[in-house]
């Protein structure tokens, strides 16, 4: 079977060409760049790993709750449509709901390696152009991880959101050749590590998906910090006009972001009341609490790089979320990297002990 065969909806046309403009940059500029960006470019050559080998694709998985979210965690929990079914009907608005997210972050790892990629064209500095390189080769490993993890484990695919394929137009679509940077780098990767964290923590220990939600989450802060050096020192050269234009595309993405996560095309597919269903999770404290969480690595990030005027302030209020303004930012980048590294830790000490018990096995056998 192919993806195609997977698709819940397979969508039309089956590829999408995006009209791509900016110019191709070289330098020729050799020497040593910014020490920072230069230390991150070190760190995505030593962290490199293999989506083969490091996840233990040999776990079994449960296709109608492959994250083992409880069920106060669905999203159509508590409402009228939830209520009314059976545990058979559930656990279909579980497993559409995971395949829902899960292709949502497919999707979205293969527009975050199409701009890595173009960040190599695009950008001016030999530096950045080092550290995208390694970018590319990252999200290449999530796309094949979370296709693998769909196909293999899900057993179903959803097309791309519609509000994620305007993110990633406009921002493809644009000339200026940090728009890349803030639409991927800062917006739906600061997004996406925010939802896989979710994710991740409602796993099981030991589980595959919480090794695969891990493992991507430790590239993945690199590539939001990536985002942040590079645009601090040029943003705070920016005019007030061109400022204002980013701020607007900050604005703009962020409300697009906040309403990718309502999920319709999974009511729509189950043959669900999608007014009624998008009505209840617009409303229920739950997912309020989850959209918001969302932009916890977002709004420290544009605080941080200089797109803080009026506009920008005025939307986070509205969305609730402005005081995450105030949020360590470091830290919990530094949580994320951390955690794959104690995964790492503790597979070792659990193969070590294997180790020692074969060894005692074959010694008492001989």
């Amino acid at each position: 079977m192919t993806t195609r065969d997977k698709y819940t909806q397979v969508p039309e046309p089956y590829s999408w060409e995006v009209p791509s403009v900016g110019d191709a940059r070289f330098t020729w500029e050799y020497d040593e760049g910014r020490a920072r960006l230069l230390s991150l470019y070190q760190k995505g050559k030593d962290k490199q790993w293999d989506a083969q080998s490091r996840i233990d694709w040999s776990l079994d998985v449960d296709p109608t709750n492959p994250v083992g979210v409880p069920d106060e965690f669905q999203p159509l929990f508590g409402s009228p449509a939830w209520d009314a079914a059976d545990e058979s009907r559930r656990a279909e608005f579980r497993q559409h709901n995971a395949a829902w997210n899960f292709s949502q972050f497919l999707h979205g790892e293969q527009g975050a390696m199409v701009c890595a990629a173009k960040i190599v064209e695009v950008v001016p500095d030999m530096d950045a152009k080092f550290y995208a390189a390694t970018q590319t080769m990252d999200e290449a490993r999530h796309v094949e991880a979370f296709s693998r993890f769909l196909q293999e484990k899900v057993g179903m695919v959803y097309p791309i959101n519609k509000n994620l394929t305007a993110l990633l137009g406009d921002t493809l679509r644009d000339s200026r050749w940090d728009m890349p940077y803030l639409g991927m780098q800062v917006l739906i990767e600061g997004l996406a590590l925010a939802a896989f964290g979710v994710q991740r923590d409602l796993a099981p220990e030991g589980s595959l998906t919480k090794q695969l939600l891990a493992y991507v989450m430790q590239d993945e802060a690199r590539h939001v910090a990536f985002g942040r050096i590079s645009l601090k020192d040029y943003y705070s050269a920016l005019t007030d006009a061109e400022r204002d234009e980013r701020e607007e595309f900050v604005v703009e993405a962020c409300y697009l972001m906040r309403d990718r996560f309502r999920g319709e095309e999974v009511f729509e597919t189950l043959g669900l009341d999608v007014e009624e269903c998008a009505e209840w999770v617009d409303h229920s404290p739950l997912m309020i609490q989850f959209r918001s969480h969302l932009f916890s690595r977002i709004v420290p990030i544009v605080k941080d790089i200089g797109l803080w005027g009026p506009k920008v302030q005025k939307a986070f209020i509205d969305m609730g979320i402005h005081e995450m303004a105030g949020f360590d930012i470091d830290a919990l980048m530094k949580a994320d990297e951390d955690q794959a590294e104690q995964l790492d830790t503790s597979h070792a000490e659990m193969a070590g002990r294997a180790l020692e018990v074969d060894q005692a096995i074959a010694a008492g056998a001989g």
